[in-house]
């Protein structure tokens, strides 16, 4: 460790500038990327907390928010792990365009899906796809700061060339007598571990973590991976107050115009001196975009709460409140992604 570092203030909240100091591929379409920040700083979060990235592309500003990678227990740079997916605005740009020495804004750090608002004592992490990034911080974190926790961790994939930290994980289970690690591959086998075959199933959860019920459960991983699993865990009777769960996907983000989609007449949303009509399938996001007004949109979903706004009157009905407290509902704040207006409806932004 070098003096500066040694003397780095703490980044515990807030906007922060980074510098990309190393990126490297995980898989054929995974891609890690190592930050720094511009003034030397040590990163103070919690174990499967994100960061919301802040880009300008194509002249229009943008937001995504991704599941930190590294461990708070290794502070003194943040990882990143992105995945490449048609469509993608965000991650592709990402992927194609940020390289070392790029400079880029960030905020955060967030979410409450982590080791330290969730407690535990036995582990069981569960995830698909790139929704391993969360479970590889937590890992890590544990089994640097924890001697002899109890994991066990069984990640889907549908191939063995697309298991991301395949390497790192074996040598955690190699070294840490407490850590189970196993893979479901939907084709292919692995040459230096055995694994299940085809999709995550009770059979297969069982015969590889017998003891599944008595764990605290992380899921992460696409919307239809996760139904999956909820789904299979409260058939068998799993107690679901300790089952937990977080998903970001990377929809486009661009300021979009509004289409009536319905045949009803619109409801009218007013931010402020705006307005805008909203039909009833459209999201108070939409209106607030169309517009064309300063709202952050990282993972558009009702996952990271960096859309909270506030009703100051009239009607809305919401699908996610996961990121707000009791307070905040009391005092009428909403996830713009996630909610819908029921009547005329007036908001401030945050």
């Amino acid at each position: 460790m070098n003096s500066q570092q040694y003397h780095s203030a703490t980044w515990q909240h807030g906007e922060v500038r980074l510098t990309c100091v190393e990126r490297w591929q995980e898989t054929h379409d995974v891609t890690s990327f190592r930050f720094q920040g511009e003034q030397s700083v040590k990163f103070h979060f919690k174990p499967g907390q994100f960061i919301t990235l802040m880009l300008n592309i194509n002249g229009k500003a943008v937001a995504r928010s991704y599941t930190i990678s590294s461990s708070p227990s290794r502070p003194y740079s943040i990882v990143v792990t992105v995945k490449r997916i048609e469509g993608g605005v965000v991650s592709n740009y990402l992927v194609d365009h940020l390289q070392p020495g790029h400079s880029i804004t960030a905020q955060g750090p967030d979410g409450a899906f982590n080791l330290v608002d969730i407690e535990a004592d036995k582990y069981l992490f569960l995830s698909a796809g790139s929704g391993i990034t969360p479970m590889y911080s937590m890992s890590r974190w544990l089994t640097d700061t924890q001697i002899g926790s109890d994991i066990a961790f069984f990640h889907s994939a549908k191939s063995p060339q697309d298991l991301i930290f395949h390497q790192a994980l074996q040598q955690l289970a190699q070294r840490h007598e407490h850590f189970s690690l196993d893979y479901c591959l939907e084709t292919g086998e692995l040459a230096d571990m055995d694994c299940y075959q085809g999709r995550l199933s009770l059979v297969s959860l069982a015969s590889a973590v017998a003891d599944y019920k008595e764990r605290t459960i992380f899921v992460c991983g696409p919307a239809p991976y996760m139904q999956a699993v909820k789904t299979m865990l409260e058939q068998a009777g799993f107690d679901m107050t300790r089952y937990h769960q977080e998903s970001f996907g990377d929809a486009p983000m661009m300021i979009s115009q509004l289409t009536p989609t319905t045949a009803s007449a619109p409801f009218m949303l007013h931010i402020g001196d705006v307005k805008t009509p909203l039909f009833a399938d459209q999201t108070v996001l939409e209106g607030i975009e169309a517009e064309g007004l300063p709202i952050i949109a990282a993972c558009r979903s009702g996952v990271c709460g960096a859309c909270k706004c506030k009703v100051v009157s009239g009607e809305t009905e919401s699908s996610s409140q996961m990121t707000l407290t009791a307070e905040d509902i009391a005092s009428g704040y909403i996830l713009a992604c996630s909610t819908k207006i029921k009547s005329n409806v007036n908001i401030a932004l945050s």
